[in-house]
Parts: C-alpha cells; structure tokens; sequence
C-alpha cells in the first residue's frame, strides 16, 4: 500500500506540474507507473491490499464523491441538455451492445462485463467504469486494458466534438442558445470536480468524521439491502449505494461538507494503481486490439445515436456536442470543451 500511496502522489504532481501529464491525467499516469514497477518485479502482482481496495476501496470512493453531488444542478442545465444527454445514453447502451455481440468470440467470456462498463462509462465519465467493475469482478488485465482504450477513445472523441459543431452547421459558430450557457455556467462551478482535488477550507476532525460516518455506513446498507433483503437481491449493489449517497447528497447539512469528493478521488486512485500493478503487459498486448475496437465501436454508435437522433430533434450542434462529452468523458471533459469552445 505505501508503494501504490507513493506512486499515486508522484502521478498527482506530475499531472500538477506539466502539460503533458495534465493531458494524460493522474489516473492513468498511475495505472501505467504501477504496471512498469509491477512488471520489473519490484510490486507484487497479487496482494491483499489490491484485495482490500476493490472491496471496501471502490465502495468507498464512490460513495465520497457522490456525496458532493447537488442533483439542483442537472435540473437547472435545461430540458434541451437533459434530452441530448438521454439521446446519447441510449446511444451508449446500443453502440455496448452491439459491440459486445460483434465482439463477443475476440474478447471471450468476460465480453458481457466490457458491454456493461463500458455503458457506464460512456453515460457520466470513469468513475462509474470502475464501480462495475467491483460489481462484475473483472478480470485486472481486461479492465487496465479497457481502461487504457477508454481515455484513448475519449481523446479522441474530445478532438471530435470541438469540430463536428462547426461541420454540421453554421448555427454553432453562433453566439450559444441560453440553455447552452446554463450547462456551462453550472459546470463551471466549483462544485464536484474542483472539489475533487481540493476543499474550500480546512478540514475539520469534526467533519472528517461525519463523513466517514456516512461514507462506512451507505457502504454498509448498500451491502445489506444486496445481501440480506431477499426479494432485492437481484439489485445491484452499486444501484443501492449510489440511490442512498444521492439521497442523503441532498441534505443540506451534507452539503456543507467539503472534504468527501478529494478523499474518494484518492481512493479510486489507489484502486487504479493496485490494477495496474496487477497487469501483466503480454496478456494486455494479446487483449488489446479487441478491447480498443469495442470501445471505439461503443463510442462511434454513441456519436451516430446523438448528433444524428438530436439533430431530428432541432437540438443544436453545440449543445449536442456538450452532452456527448458529459456522455462520455464525464463533467470534467464537458468543462473543457465548453471552455474551449468558449461557451463557459
């Protein structure tokens, strides 16, 4: 664990620091700094602190941040918005879909959990990539490798959605429509992702442990509604902790507290470098080409379903292009085009 700690840190202030790292980003800086000191034999490749991680770890982290979630906010970025990010949702489940079947013989029996993490992580970002896999008990090859292909493909998918505005008609290089501004404004925010590397005050023991409080006991009542009730046992868990934090996000003395989503973003990014340090590199090489086509298959229908379904719907090209980034790269990738584009 003080070896993953380490290299979680080193990735963090290199993503701090430089460009380049900003652009590859600590998560993955991670998974790749764990898998080459892994695979030069100074990591194990099994241990039980990668055990501890995927079970209480992802819980955990997942928990923390969405409790900094203000759900006002989806509701203040406007019907528009919220039907283009429907639209492209669906996209996302039919591309996984269809890419799971096609698939389905290159990438082998694990297929249908690629399908699946895949469709979370292309309705809201890497975050939800990474609670299936505790849900699904992917394999750690297949998921360092799906992982890699996913920021791959969201690179790319970013470049795509700051062009295709300006190819598919003149009305996005117009000044943005009112609720085009509202998604930015609201994204713009300190809200979750700044708060995800920092906090707005000092934390206080007092609120340090009031969220671990609520943070252990969702974990908790998530893992008892899955196991114990018997008529919700078909339920996933992560549907469980996800309803409760959502819920108890709202109230506002939870949302007064600052520190919950950096603690969470830590431990994903531990979880991360455990899987990376898990990986052996030949099994990924031999995986790889099958994962990066599901994804880009995944996304490629994604991109069809939304910019083709919303223009049917006169929903402009710019506000399609936001969503399709909320899609799949998450709020922050939806920042940074909105930013780009000068919309925020």
């Amino acid at each position: 664990m003080i070896a993953l700690a380490a290299i979680v840190w080193a990735a963090v202030e290199l993503e701090r620091r430089f460009a380049a790292a900003r652009a590859l980003g600590a998560a993955m800086i991670g998974i790749l700094g764990a898998m080459l000191i892994s695979n030069i034999g100074l990591l194990p490749a099994q241990s039980q602190a990668y055990s501890w991680l995927q079970d209480w770890g992802i819980p955990l982290g997942v928990a923390l941040i969405l409790m900094s979630v203000d759900l006002r906010s989806v509701m203040r970025a406007g019907p528009k918005m919220l039907i283009a990010f429907g639209i492209g949702a669906v996209g996302t489940a039919v591309g996984a879909t269809v890419a799971g079947i096609g698939l389905a013989d290159t990438i082998g029996p694990e297929h249908w959990k690629l399908a699946g993490q895949y469709t979370g992580t292309y309705t809201g970002g890497g975050m939800n990539f990474s609670a299936l896999r505790g849900e699904f008990d992917t394999s750690s090859d297949l998921f360092t490798t799906a992982m890699t292909a996913d920021i791959l493909i969201t690179a790319f998918w970013m470049l795509a959605c700051l062009t295709l505005p300006l190819v598919l008609g003149k009305s996005a290089t117009r000044a943005p429509a009112p609720h085009t501004s509202a998604i930015s404004l609201e994204l713009k925010k300190p809200s979750l992702v700044q708060s995800l590397y920092g906090t707005s005050g000092p934390v206080r023991l007092t609120e340090l442990t009031a969220v671990a409080t609520l943070a252990l006991g969702a974990v908790w009542l998530a893992s008892w509604l899955h196991d114990e009730v018997e008529w919700l046992e078909g339920i996933p868990q992560v549907l469980w902790l996800t309803t409760i934090v959502l819920i108890l996000a709202q109230i506002p003395m939870v949302k007064k507290l600052s520190c919950p989503a950096m603690f969470g973003n830590y431990l994903l990014f531990l979880f991360l470098a455990g899987n990376g340090a898990q990986s052996v590199i030949w099994e990924i090489i031999q995986q790889g080409p099958g994962v990066f086509y599901f994804a880009a298959g995944t996304v490629a229908v994604h991109g069809l379903v939304i910019f083709g379904v919303g223009t049917l719907c006169r929903i402009d090209a710019a506000t399609l292009a936001v969503a399709s980034q909320a899609n799949v790269g998450g709020p922050a990738s939806a920042i940074a085009l909105a930013s780009a584009r000068g919309d925020a």
